[in-house]
């Protein structure tokens, strides 16, 4: 099924046992982006409080499914949403299904889906196991957008674009273990770029979207703390290049082989400075000094630190520059 097509019918599946429902707006937000929402049905035992009240039901529409436990320890809900999954899917009356959860246990459903040929969106929290993220055509991690929606909102986001990945509160080093490594999507970027140059074809920012979307699915520059694809490249994907065409970019792999001339002033300036430099924007201070016209995105880099850290030899750490061979840099300043 092409996402690409108008309108399609989607049935959103909500297992209230496992998402809460601080993530209510952003789910039917992030539907709106496939198509639209036919069916909206949430599955729980309503005699107990799960956080889904009426209010929220009846704000975004949501039909509520009863489901009593019938025996201790075992989960009914998750049955229900089955039963209804499969009855809705033999009604032909959707496209695609959304399912709101977190649990393993409804991989096998996902997977029974796809090969029905529906389009299987997942929303869940970072702590979804991976073999469910997998099994639908695309995952939705609802605690990283909903932490990218506060941030750009509160005006953590700057008017260029700039990331808030540093202005997030939360700790993502746990929940980075959910994602897609950045080394391994700008290796999946530089294969792109490689098989279209191989057919004399440029490589547009659009192309990029649609096939890492493709191959990842879970990926999404929200994820890591970015609104903008080109400026999650810019930042994170030291091996790219960024080349503005009128109001589009291409992208391509950047030739690492030739160290600039600016390069090697810059490690002639640590170097002079006895292998370190508190300050890293003493550095650009300097280089603005003596080239009036020098401009990061000329490098394809919207922050001195991450040009600084695609630079051979030069470790950043906080706003510290220094060279990996101290010693030697602190040699030459003493002969100096």
């Amino acid at each position: 099924m092409d996402i690409n097509e108008a309108k399609m019918q989607i049935a959103v599946l909500i297992d209230s046992e496992n998402i809460s429902s601080k993530y209510a707006s952003i789910i039917f937000n992030e539907i709106e982006t496939y198509g639209f929402a036919s069916y909206r049905r949430i599955y729980g035992n309503w005699t107990k409080n799960n956080g889904w009240n009426q209010e929220i039901l009846l704000e975004n529409s949501i039909t509520p499914i009863q489901q009593f436990d019938y025996t201790a320890g075992k989960n009914s809900t998750d049955m229900t949403m089955v039963i209804d999954a499969m009855d809705i899917l033999y009604s032909g009356n959707v496209d695609g299904f959304c399912l709101v959860t977190s649990d393993s246990d409804f991989t096998r459903l996902a997977m029974r889906l796809r090969e029905a040929n529906m389009y299987v969106i997942g929303m869940g929290e970072s702590k979804s196991p991976v073999a469910l993220t997998k099994a639908c055509n695309k995952f939705i991690h609802l605690n990283l957008i909903s932490e990218a929606s506060a941030a750009v909102t509160s005006g953590a986001a700057t008017a260029d674009d700039h990331d808030i990945h540093d202005d997030f509160t939360t700790d993502r080093s746990a929940k980075a273990n959910a994602l897609t490594p950045i080394a391994e999507i700008e290796e999946a970027i530089i294969s792109i770029v490689n098989d279209n140059e191989n057919k004399d074809k440029p490589t547009y920012m659009g192309e990029i979207g649609s096939r890492l979307n493709s191959k990842f699915t879970d990926f999404d520059v929200r994820n890591y703390g970015y609104t903008k694809l080109l400026t999650f490249i810019r930042d994170k994907c030291s091996k790219l290049e960024l080349i503005k065409e009128n109001t589009s970019y291409t992208v391509t792999v950047r030739e690492l082989d030739n160290e600039t001339d600016i390069q090697k002033e810059i490690k002639a300036m640590i170097t002079k400075n006895g292998g370190t430099i508190d300050n890293l924007s003493v550095i650009y201070d300097q280089l603005k000094k003596k080239h009036p016209s020098f401009d990061l995105k000329d490098y394809g880099y919207s922050r001195i630190s991450s040009f600084l850290r695609s630079i051979e030899g030069v470790t950043v750490k906080g706003n510290e520059v220094s060279l990996k061979d101290k010693e030697t840099a602190k040699l030459k300043s003493h002969k100096k």
